[in-house]
Order: structure tokens, then C-alpha cells, then sequence
């Protein structure tokens, strides 16, 4: 390292940081997602945006839908479409924690025999964790630490994970076969889940075209995994306002039956509400609704915006609120219209 332009005694200078994106260009590389994207997947601009969003915000996200809406195909088109490691985790009642984490395996080495980390499917920037309710508790808590620290432990040994890390999971409706309910604690990991709704008839004819005709979608690849991270790094950089982010910390208050804030249908309905996650998601995921916007500061309207995707999996029923057929998504548009935003000082 040349050190001649350098005072004696001087400390060494510090590299230069990496310029950060600027917020136009952030909203034109999401858009040359999306649009790729949408040459695969048919319509669902609402689920392909919020999918896009949880990647974007450094978290994940949960996909629920009957089979057959094109779940695992939206997963493997944004793999496609990024440029970076991609694996594919197949969830079955057999599926063991090892099998997804790796393990520890005996080698020969020098004429000894060592045991080395051969590294499991985890270890990848896009992970499709697909029917994750189909695995066992035990298979599926093997995501808990990759999900939140980034990194993986086994035999007292971590293992971290390069960023940008990213689990999109899929997961059939519980009343269905072979399923098995994701704990609370997993779920709360999930920065949004994502419903997956069954295409219109103008849809259905554009997926049939596209799916028995000669010539199969393509796509080319618009990011990399370092141009993720930045994207990350600007949404974290998105100012919001105090009142703002009081407005996201009512709404979370309110899925709380014990809290006066809690409209009726919470009261009578809601067993618990949500954690802390839930507003940090809410926040998160309106700074990232509007930089795609083309804006650089956060609104009431972007927190209403991901209010469902955010909230639906961390308000847990009682016994009444399932017998009665509550859904969580009527318990937060109640909260929506029951909790006025909080006025500018």
C-alpha cells in the first residue's frame, strides 16, 4: 500500500464508503424487477410487490396459496432474475434439520481422518423453503437462526450467512393433507405473508397461452447480490416522521385485547397480538413502498399499505374468533378504521 501522500504519524486513512444508491435509481431497478418478473408470472403485481419488498427490507417472506397458483415459479423467476446463489428446499415430512443446515462428515486429509462442515442448501442469497408446513416442528425450528442471526450453528460452531440472505417460503392451507401449523415464534420471523389469490379468467387465458404455446418465457438478469444490499442499505436510510412512526405504534397497539386502544372486534376475538416485529415491519415496509413511489420520506398511507401483510400472521385467534370464522385480515381492517392517525405538531 502506498503510504508516501501520508503525514508521519498520521493515522491510516479509512477506505471510502460506497456511494449510496440514489433513491431514483433504487424505484427504476425494483420496476426492471417487477418487469422481468412479469414476463413469467401473470398478473399478481400486488404479490409480486410485496414479495419484492421483503426481500428489499433484508427479511422474508411467507407465501400462502392452494397448490398450483404459481408460488414456486414467482420464487424461482426473482431467482432467476437476480444474480446470486439460489437453492431449493423441498419440505417433507422426512426432512431431517441437518439436511437443511449441513453437517459435520469424516474425511481423510493428510492421512488423518478430520471431520469437516459440508454445508447445507441454507447457504445460499435466495432460499425457497417450499411447502415449509409439510416438515415436522423440529425440521422446520432449523430455520429459526438462519432467519434471524444470519447464521448457522452446529457442533458449537457458527457458520454465517453472506448477505443478502433471503427465505421465501411456501405454504398450503392448513386444512389441507399432511400439514403441520408453523410455531408462532417462526412466524413472527416472516416479515410479511403473502396471500396468493386464484387468477381472474383474463389471467387463466394469458398463463394458458403462455404455458402450451412453443415459445417459453425468458427472463435476464437486471441485479446482483451487491446492488441488493445497497437497495437494502437505502430503505434503512428513508426518514420517517415522529408522527408516523406513533401511528404504526397504535395500530400494533390496537391487535392487543388488553390495550384501550382495542376495538371490539379485538376484545372479543384476538388471544394475542402482535410483537414488537410487527410495527418494526410496518415501518420497514412503508419506507420501501416509497422509495418505490419515488419518494424518500414515509406516509401514513405507506404504513396502511402493508398493514395486511405485515399483521395477518402475528394476531392469533381465541377459541371464539375461530369458532365464529374470524379472519385476522377482518381483525386489522377493523384496527384500520378504528385508529385515526395521530395529528402534526
Amino acid at each position: 500500500m502506498d503510504t508516501t501522500s501520508a503525514p508521519a504519524g498520521a493515522a491510516p486513512a479509512t477506505p471510502a464508503a460506497t456511494p449510496r444508491l440514489a433513491p431514483e435509481a433504487f424505484a427504476e431497478r425494483a420496476a426492471a424487477i417487477e418487469r422481468e418478473v412479469g414476463k413469467v408470472i401473470v398478473g399478481q403485481r400486488e404479490l409480486v410487490r410485496q414479495t419484492l419488498t421483503a426481500l428489499l427490507a433484508n427479511s422474508h417472506a411467507l407465501l400462502e396459496g392452494v397448490p398450483g397458483l404459481g408460488k414456486t415459479m414467482l420464487i424461482r423467476t426473482i431467482g432467476e432474475v437476480i444474480d446470486c446463489t439460489f437453492n431449493r428446499i423441498q419440505f417433507t415430512p422426512d426432512l431431517m434439520p441437518a439436511d437443511i443446515t449441513g453437517t459435520n462428515i469424516l474425511v481423510e486429509e493428510g492421512g488423518k481422518r478430520i471431520f469437516r462442515f459440508q454445508p447445507g442448501p441454507i447457504f445460499a442469497n435466495l432460499v425457497l423453503a417450499d411447502e415449509i408446513n409439510r416438515a415436522t416442528p423440529k425440521t422446520q425450528s432449523s430455520l429459526l437462526e438462519a432467519m434471524q442471526e444470519h447464521q448457522v450453528t452446529v457442533a458449537r460452531q457458527r457458520f454465517p450467512l453472506e448477505p443478502p440472505f433471503f427465505v421465501l417460503a411456501t405454504q398450503n392451507p392448513l386444512e389441507m393433507e399432511g400439514t403441520y401449523p408453523l410455531p408462532e415464534a417462526q412466524l413472527d420471523r416472516f416479515l410479511f405473508k403473502v396471500m396468493v389469490p386464484f387468477p381472474s379468467e383474463e389471467d387463466l387465458i394469458a398463463i394458458i397461452d403462455r404455458t402450451t404455446g412453443a415459445d417459453a418465457p425468458t427472463t435476464t438478469k437486471v441485479a446482483d447480490a451487491a446492488e441488493i444490499v445497497e437497495m437494502q442499505r437505502l430503505a434503512r436510510a428513508v426518514p420517517i416522521a415522529p408522527h408516523v412512526t406513533a401511528y404504526a405504534v397504535s395500530i400494533l397497539s390496537a391487535t392487543h385485547p388488553d390495550q384501550p386502544r382495542a376495538p371490539e372486534l379485538v376484545r372479543d376475538y384476538v388471544r394475542y397480538g402482535g410483537s414488537p416485529r410487527g410495527a418494526q415491519a410496518r415501518v420497514t415496509g412503508g419506507k420501501i413502498y416509497a422509495l418505490l413511489d419515488g419518494r424518500f420520506n414515509v406516509s401514513i398511507d405507506d404504513i396502511r399499505a402493508v398493514a395486511l401483510p405485515a399483521l395477518r400472521h402475528r394476531v392469533i385467534l381465541n377459541f371464539e374468533g375461530e369458532a365464529e370464522g374470524i379472519t385476522p385480515e377482518a381483525i386489522v381492517r377493523s384496527i384500520l378504521d378504528s385508529v385515526t392517525p395521530p395529528a402534526v405538531e
